[in-house]
């Protein structure tokens, strides 16, 4: 049997075109199955570690130091009822100001540490024994703190007034062959009271001028 190089030849390339053709398969149904799911597992842990991070660095700036009266001014009128609130702007803009350069801190201290994804989430599998993805939180933009109020009716005659912090923030999420920019925000408790009686008509609002701290890359 003589030997036939250009057959030779035809095997080699369908053998090529084959192993690219398996190659681009893997490709494609790991990118229309397995990264969806890989981003969205991703996201959940960054959006619970970053809001757990938020939440670490209100406590820790404030903890239960706030009280009620340091942020609102009650005016009463001669009849006994509440006439007027008026915000304590300067120390709300202090607030504003520590909280936003605390998460600032915080964040950039987790962005220096790898945190795992399990791949048996991905696949929901408990039997496979298979190694974790490695995610990084990386701080972008910018930390802006805001105050945010809430009037709500809690029984006969009675009006709980309660006051938030707003904190928004950016990051971006990286896992292997994978980024992507995440809006977070977060509405923090930190004071309220009971009023008794119609909620007053005069009411100073709350600072609107956010308090931005630039994060340096």
């Amino acid at each position: 049997m003589r030997y036939n190089p250009y057959f030779r030849k035809k095997q080699w390339i369908l053998w090529l075109i084959i192993i690219i053709g398996i190659i681009l398969y893997i490709f494609n149904f790991i990118d229309k199955n397995i990264r969806p799911t890989v981003l969205t597992l991703s996201e959940i842990k960054a959006r619970a570690i970053t809001t757990e991070t938020i939440n670490k660095s209100v406590k820790k700036k404030i903890g239960k130091d706030i009280n009620y009266n340091d942020l609102i001014f009650v005016r009463y009128g001669t009849d006994g009822k509440v006439a007027l609130m008026q915000a304590n702007t300067i120390l709300m803009n202090n607030i504003a100001a520590e909280v936003a350069l605390e998460v600032q801190k915080e964040l950039t201290d987790i962005s220096a540490s790898k945190i795992e994804v399990p791949l048996k989430n991905v696949f929901d599998t408990q039997i496979l024994r298979l190694p974790s993805i490695k995610l990084t939180i990386v701080p972008q933009g910018a930390v802006s703190v805001d105050f945010a109020t809430e009037f709500k009716q809690s029984g006969i005659n009675q009006t709980r007034h309660r006051i938030y912090l707003v904190i928004n923030t950016s990051i971006r999420m990286i896992v292997p062959l994978i980024s992507d920019d995440i809006e977070i925000t977060t509405n923090i408790p930190i004071a309220e009271t009971i009023i008794v009686g119609d909620v007053p008509e005069q009411y100073i609002e709350l600072p609107k001028e956010e308090d931005a701290i630039e994060i340096v890359d």
